[in-house]
């Protein structure tokens, strides 16, 4: 009995000084299922790069001329860096296609809606900075590949002119450009995206998870904070952590059957290599105009996601009312997909000027 009470004492000394019962606010049912559990893995995901990017970093050296040697180090003769690097590469990949089937869920129910339109737009930069986290990345390999990648970001600094500065080579000789790419990796995009991603949960916390869109035909959007539910935020961690599980068991696997590649020793003056799948898309587009489409391609794909909430502003959710929506970023989403694939299957193009 005593140590029971002193037990029951601990919690509720905890409780009062970093407030765990707040955790134990209500959620919609419906958001117990994988669907809406998706945003929560692509979290998991990030903490797996980290601890993983930690550990990388401790023997990873950012200079051009040794930054190969290091990752051959890390893969060869590290303590676990053979299996870091690997669960690092797939952990990013699984951050990236889970971040976006969470966009595509809340796309299709309509969960970007009043009064979510703000929290619509933090997603959108969430997704931007995992995307420049990936390039940022993949330039770190230092193979041939990886200074394509940064030659590419080199040009487009001169396409963006004076805005694209901090890109450039030129913007300091005292640091090289790979060294800052590094420096923005491990610590200013992180940074950056902990903070958006502490905003995206607060929004959460004050508007509530969106109702559920097929409830009936005529569901409409509200705030849901507050409203009674049999369902509490910590099962829905609880169903969060079961398929996180479940990705991590698949990234594992992964990382040991199928691991990751390093190109070759990085060689000026030749373009030879294409980019990630998630990059593919705009590397089409880049093969037709030049390096501008590129950067107009990229930029026209985020505002097309930005005015998402802007364009559909009635309060229905039900897919069958909002039909003229899902079809025209249906039909993005396969152009994209599209794209891709052709990237893939067609011959290079030089766009450097190498």
């Amino acid at each position: 009995m005593v140590n029971a009470k002193k037990s029951t004492g601990f919690w509720q000394a905890l409780d009062e000084r970093v407030g765990i019962s707040e955790l134990k606010y209500h959620v919609p049912e419906h958001a117990q299922g994988l669907g809406y559990s998706l945003g929560g893995v692509t979290l998991v995901s990030f903490v797996i790069l980290v601890i993983t990017g930690i550990w990388m970093g401790q023997f990873y050296n950012p200079m051009p001329e040794t930054a190969r040697e290091s990752l051959l180090y890390i893969i060869s003769s590290a303590p676990a860096g053979f299996f870091a690097r690997n669960l690092h590469y797939w952990a990013a990949n699984a951050m990236l296609l889970t971040a976006l089937l969470h966009m595509l869920r809340v796309l299709y129910t309509g969960s970007y809606k009043r009064p979510r339109e703000a929290n619509w737009l933090v997603g959108v930069a969430l997704l931007a900075l995992t995307i420049g986290l990936i390039f940022t990345g993949s330039a770190l390999k230092w193979d041939q590949e990886g200074l394509e990648g940064l030659a590419h970001n080199v040009e487009i600094a001169a396409v963006l002119g004076g805005v694209g500065g901090w890109f450039s080579p030129s913007f300091t000789d005292s640091v090289p450009i790979l060294t800052r790419l590094y420096i923005a990796h491990v610590s200013v995009l992180p940074v950056l995206l902990f903070v958006v991603f502490a905003v995206h949960a607060l929004l959460i916390k004050l508007q509530g998870l969106a109702p559920n869109a097929f409830a009936s035909r005529d569901a409409t959007t509200h705030k849901t904070a507050g409203e009674p539910s049999k369902a509490t935020f910590l099962g829905h961690l609880g169903a969060v952590g079961l398929y996180s599980l479940i990705g991590l068991g698949i990234m594992v696997f992964l990382a040991i059957a199928v691991p990751a590649q390093l190109g070759p020793a990085p060689v000026e003056g030749i373009e030879v290599t294409k980019p990630w799948w998630m990059f593919l898309p705009i590397f089409t587009v880049e093969n037709w105009v030049g390096l501008g489409g590129l950067v107009w391609a990229s930029a026209a794909i985020f505002i097309a996601l930005a005015i998402v909430p802007f364009v559909d502003r009635s309060p229905y959710l039900h897919p069958a009312r909002r039909k003229g929506v899902l079809i025209a970023y249906g039909l993005l989403a396969l152009l994209l997909i599209g794209l891709g694939i052709y990237s893939k299957i067609a011959p290079g193009a030089a766009h450097l000027g190498m």
